[in-house]
Formats: C-alpha cells, sequence, structure tokens
C-alpha cells in the first residue's frame, strides 16, 4: 500500500470533511483506510450521525443510493458507480407494480439489497439480520410478499409464522455455494463450526451451525470461544475477521463467493471522487421520499 495514496487520502478526507465507509466484502486496503466498515444499512445509519459533509460508499451502487435516501442533504459519493448487483438488477419498479396489482392486500418487504426505485415501491425494507421481526410486524396480514431474494425469503418462511410469496431473485455468488462443497469443507477442517448468510441456498443452511448477516458474523466469531470457522459469504469478510482475531482459523466455504463488483474500488479511485466530488449519487426526491418510508419503517422494526 503506497504511503503517498494514503497520505493524500488523509488530507483529502480533512479537507472535504468527509468519511470514508467501507463494507465488509471490500478489498483490505480500503476496509484498512476506512473510518467506518459493515454492512450497507449499519453504514449509512452511522454516516447520519456524522458532521461530515461528505460520504464516499466504498461499496456498490444500492449501498450508495441507501445512504443518499437517509442523508439528502449530504454528499453521497461512489468511487466506482458501474459497481452494481447483480440480484438488485434482477427486479425492477415495474415489477414491483405488477406485484402490487397481482397481490393488492400482501405487503411487499423488499431487501435493503434493491434499486431505490424498487424501494420506492415497497411496505419495507429489510436486512438479513431483521427480515423475521419485519415480516412479522404486520401483524394482519397472513401473507407477506418478499424480493428480490428467494434465498432470504424461504429463510425467512422458516422463522415467521406468515405465508411468504417470493421473487426469484437471487446473489449469484452466494447461490453458487453447493451443498457438497461446505461437507468437504467440513471434512478439512472438522472443528470448524460453519457460519452461513442467509443468501445461501436452502440447503446449504441446513448444514450451518449459525446462520447471520455479515456483521453479525463478525460479533459472533470475535465473541465466540469458539478457535475456528468455514465461513459461508463473500470472501472479502475474511479480513476483517482475521484483523480482530489473531489468535483465530477462518476458512472460506469456497473461493468462487468473489464479488467483482465488490472489488472494483481503489485506492486511486477514493482519492479521485475526494479531488473531483465525483461520481455523486443522487436519488430522484419523489423516489427518495417513499424509499425513506419504507426504510424508515424498519428502522422502527430494527
Amino acid at each position: 500500500m503506497s504511503q503517498e495514496i494514503i497520505q493524500e487520502i488523509e488530507r483529502l478526507r480533512s479537507r472535504r470533511r468527509a468519511v470514508i465507509l467501507a463494507h465488509n466484502y471490500q478489498p483490505p486496503e480500503i476496509q484498512d483506510i476506512a473510518d467506518l466498515t459493515g454492512d450497507s444499512l449499519e453504514l449509512s445509519r452511522k454516516a447520519a450521525e456524522t458532521d461530515a459533509s461528505v460520504i464516499v460508499f466504498c461499496g456498490v451502487a444500492f449501498m450508495a443510493e441507501t445512504a443518499a435516501i437517509l442523508n439528502p442533504d449530504k454528499t453521497v459519493l461512489l468511487p466506482r458507480p458501474e459497481a452494481g448487483c447483480p440480484m438488485a438488477d434482477m427486479i425492477t419498479a415495474d415489477d414491483m407494480k405488477r406485484i402490487r396489482a397481482e397481490h393488492p392486500d400482501v405487503p411487499i418487504v423488499t431487501y435493503v439489497n434493491s434499486t431505490a426505485a424498487v424501494k420506492a415501491e415497497s411496505d419495507a425494507c429489510c436486512t438479513s439480520a431483521n427480515s423475521v421481526r419485519v415480516v412479522s410486524s404486520f401483524e394482519n396480514a397472513s401473507t407477506v410478499y418478499m424480493a428480490p431474494d428467494q434465498n432470504l425469503a424461504r429463510y425467512t418462511a422458516l422463522h415467521a409464522a406468515k405465508k411468504i410469496l417470493h421473487w426469484h431473485g437471487y446473489c449469484p455468488f452466494h447461490h453458487a455455494l453447493q451443498p457438497d462443497e461446505v461437507l468437504l469443507r467440513k471434512q478439512e477442517h472438522p472443528e470448524a463450526l460453519f457460519l452461513a448468510h442467509p443468501e445461501c441456498r436452502p440447503e446449504v443452511l441446513s448444514l450451518a451451525d449459525r446462520v447471520m448477516s455479515t456483521s453479525g458474523m463478525l460479533r459472533y466469531v470475535h465473541e465466540s470461544s469458539h478457535g475456528s470457522f468455514i465461513v459461508g459469504t463473500e470472501v472479502g469478510i475474511l479480513h476483517p475477521m482475521r484483523r480482530m482475531n489473531p489468535g483465530k482459523e477462518f476458512h472460506a466455504a469456497s473461493e468462487k463467493m468473489l464479488c467483482p463488483h465488490m472489488k472494483k474500488i481503489s485506492l486511486d479511485d477514493v482519492v479521485h471522487s475526494l479531488e473531483t466530488l465525483e461520481p455523486r449519487i443522487s436519488v430522484p426526491e419523489d423516489i427518495r421520499v417513499r424509499a425513506l418510508k419504507a426504510v424508515e419503517r424498519m428502522l422502527l422494526i430494527s
């Protein structure tokens, strides 16, 4: 890591009154220069609590949009705007309108891993950590529709006393993990606990010792007395796990669980964004206001 680049980031961060946020899946050097690391919603909420004028979001497009939804008076920058999310792209606002027309009395709960336009067509948002609580909050509804992730919907259905209809989207990198790969890792590391993200297939989740979000995983491995873990989520999370727990062992459930979109941002990109205040992410106000209602409903439940 170039010390000159780091010094330039420090100088520009101070000059711009900026906060740098990095998702848990970002490259190690990006996580290491960030003011805050975490999952997308956690980061956006923390940013809203700072006095920073500029938010540099090192993640993917829907995350920067969520930050803009929650922080309309701040400048939100995404250093590589082409960093997207295949799952978020699997559903559109028009799809959501068709769902509403087909199921007019059914609340729609949308995963935060979605575009602002999709959030705007939702009754509430959820995260992988609070999906059961959000779905259960619709006390007068026996059926809830979840979008876009089919695996999160199926996981939620196991733990919520609701009938759950769902869209057919998925994260390609979590969905790719197969049970035989997990069983092989368990044979290689019989002492390890297997942690899985709810975006994984149901047959993979059935093999897990714990199913939890990325932030949940980070807390769990830090607090656990156990010393070895197989980690069933994007491989970028291994960096903070190893940094925070030097005496413990962490093994990727599969090396193919690598999201190329999460690896697009470089230190040079961060410097460029701080220098130019571009590329800026903004959400049209009519969409932002409606999306904010869905996000705020979730925040009241969390």
